[in-house]
């Protein structure tokens, strides 16, 4: 029913976490301590357990000579969170995905099922977080290990969340919150483990900086400098800054704004491209209407704006056929309709999809879900996208239905 994914399974041989465990646990800091625990063993075992557990099916329909895919598979992930000792804690997690059924009616990209529609939820057994934390500096966190990292809304630097195995990384992180309102975020990245493949080694410096004390919205800058060994002419440095905000009162009005540019970056040879995106809506009664305007730019017809850290599923559209950018750029215009009716979160959204170099018509999706939250650990979900082509893919349907329980 499963099997173990060895290159994602032994990831933390004896190199740096692993001397940095051993300094924390041989009592490496000769100074008194200052720690909740009284002391190591208090720390270890007075920790905190989690679980996240998620079942579903998933159902892809395409017109073109693929057999339709069906998956009902079982996400879940044990994690053990420590107590604190001298500043420092660890978290350890494992992941399991496993399908429900005697046969696999799709292709998970790694269980050779070819002649199906993609879902991309391999089977598997992997070790998914790994990570030690330091706060003994005030206001600041440094964390090593592997980790999941999300920047705002995922655009750029994200998990693939939505898909049953995440994509994490290694990396060295610093969050410091000293300056009011203010949240600098460091990152460097040596490693990043994505939802079907093996490591992929990476070099990648993450500067994310933001704002809140506006009393209008949230600014941010940013910069995210990628470097591929593997694949060099798609490294890359994206400089950008957004906006995101919303008015009090009876009625809301929500407005994004957000511009980047990308560049070439150490042997990289894909051009300079433009990101924009504006996002400007009404709320009143619980329902909130938003249209939206979203441009990944091209480089004359020959490289589109990339995103290759993103969680791509919940940028233009769930029917997944924009996780490249095509070479001419896309152009992303959506009316979205959200709220709740008797507790259950609804969502529908339109997207009418075009190409930024040319006139060229990509087609239109129509997104719909409903999402129902039972107490704080339980929850159940129904989602719909439907793609319709003109020049760009071909007409694909989706289908998901799962329950989940986490705690």
């Amino acid at each position: 029913m499963y099997q173990i994914q060895t290159p994602r399974k032994n990831i933390f041989r004896p190199t740096a976490l692993a001397a940095a465990c051993s300094a924390v646990l041989l009592g490496g800091f000769a100074a008194t301590p200052t720690f909740a625990g009284d002391n190591i063993t208090e720390a270890l075992t007075g920790g905190k357990a989690t679980m996240d557990m998620r079942v579903r099916y998933e159902g892809v329909t395409q017109d073109n000579t693929l057999d339709d895919a069906t998956a009902l598979t079982v996400r879940t992930r044990l994690g053990y969170k420590t107590g604190d000792f001298m500043n420092i804690s660890g978290f350890l997690e494992m992941s399991n995905v496993t399908s429900l059924t005697a046969d696999e009616d799709y292709n998970s990209k790694m269980n050779g099922n070819t002649g199906y529609s993609v879902i991309a939820d391999p089977t598997n057994t992997i070790l998914n977080r790994a990570y030690l934390d330091y706060t003994g500096i005030a206001d600041t966190t440094l964390r090593y290990g592997q980790q999941r990292i999300i920047y705002d809304n995922a655009r750029f630097i994200g998990n693939v969340g939505w898909r049953q195995t995440e994509q994490t990384y290694t990396a060295f992180r610093v969050t410091n919150k000293s300056l009011s309102d203010t949240t600098f975020d460091y990152a460097y990245l040596s490693n990043r483990y994505k939802i079907t493949t093996a490591p992929e080694n990476i070099s990648a410096h993450l500067l994310n900086a933001s704002y809140s004390g506006l009393g209008v919205g949230k600014l941010t800058g940013y910069a995210y400098l990628l470097d591929f060994p593997d694949a060099a002419a798609s490294s890359s440095k994206t400089l950008g800054v957004r906006f995101k905000g919303a008015t009090k009162g009876d009625i809301k009005f929500v407005y994004t704004a957000e511009y980047a540019n990308q560049s070439e970056y150490k042997d990289g040879s894909q051009g300079d491209k433009a990101y924009m995106r504006l996002i400007g809506g009404v709320g009143m009664s619980g329902i909130t209407v938003s249209v939206g305007y979203e441009v990944l730019g091209s480089d004359n017809g020959a490289y589109g704006f990339s995103t290759p850290l993103a969680t791509l599923h919940g940028q233009n559209g769930w029917a997944d056929q924009f996780l490249a950018t095509p070479a001419n750029g896309l152009v992303d215009t959506t009316l979205k309709v959200a709220g709740k009716l008797a507790g259950v979160k609804l969502v529908g959204v339109y997207h009418n999809y075009t190409a930024d170099e040319g006139s060229a018509d990509y087609g239109t999706e129509l997104d719909l879900l409903a999402v129902k939250k039972f107490g704080k650990n339980y929850s159940v979900g129904l989602k719909y996208a439907s793609y319709t082509a003109d020049t760009w893919k071909v007409d694909t349907d989706k289908v998901w239905l799962w329950g989940g329980l986490k705690f």
